[in-house]
């Protein structure tokens, strides 16, 4: 039995992952089960959402997810077991209007996880990917021409 430790983490900072990992690594020696479950969204026209912005909704809920996926990885494979599980969302299945971003980040989050689960299976790691219908964020209204403020998380 291990003493739970609180590590902070901010999945959209890319490079900060690794040594998380690391550090998580060499506190527990292994992950068994891996829930990447953080995401960002935004709504707004196509034309009206930054290009700034759509990167930052792809580090959160694609670049991050997965480069925190490959830091475990390794340990996973080494021990020749483990469970990776991607809880998505059903926008990673369809697109709405008005949240452009949002369905790609998850669109390609689904797709490298449906490769990840068949590469995998030799190494008997299970990956699964959870697409949930719509569900209620916490989100705080914007102040005009901030657009910070206007995401959900």
């Amino acid at each position: 039995t291990y003493a739970p430790k609180l590590i902070l983490l901010d999945i959209s900072d890319i490079n900060c992952i690794q040594d998380i990992a690391k550090e998580i690594l060499n506190c527990y020696g292994c992950v068994d089960i891996l829930i990447n479950n953080a995401s960002m969204k935004v709504k707004g026209a196509v034309q009206s959402i930054s290009l700034q912005l759509d990167k930052k909704i792809m580090d959160a809920n694609y670049f991050g997810p997965i480069t925190l996926t490959k830091a475990i990885l390794p340990n996973m494979i080494s021990r020749r077991t483990g469970q990776i599980v991607l809880i998505n969302s059903i926008q990673g299945k369809i697109g709405i209007p008005f949240r452009a971003a949002y369905a790609a980040s998850k669109h390609a989050a689904v797709g490298f996880f449906d490769c990840l689960r068949a590469e995998m299976e030799e190494f008997d790691i299970s990956v699964s990917t959870v697409n949930p219908t719509f569900i209620c964020s916490y989100h705080r209204q914007p102040a005009p021409g901030n657009w910070e403020e206007s995401i959900w998380k």
